[in-house]
């Protein structure tokens, strides 16, 4: 999820570079959203993961 966040950055600039604001204003929200949805899930993971160790150490 975060490569296809920095891929629609990517064309964002590109995009932006060349005059096309509309597609890099699609691209740029489009990559927000992605970046935002994988920090949520890794966050989630990374809780369920200290969570899982300590009933294991535990």
């Amino acid at each position: 999820m975060l490569h296809w966040a920095i891929v629609f950055l990517v064309i964002s600039l590109v995009a932006g570079l060349f005059g096309f604001t509309g597609i890099s204003e699609s691209a740029a929200g489009i990559a927000k959203i992605l970046f935002f949805l994988f920090l949520i899930i890794f966050l989630v993971m990374l809780v369920l993961g200290f969570m899982g160790a300590h009933a294991v150490a535990g």
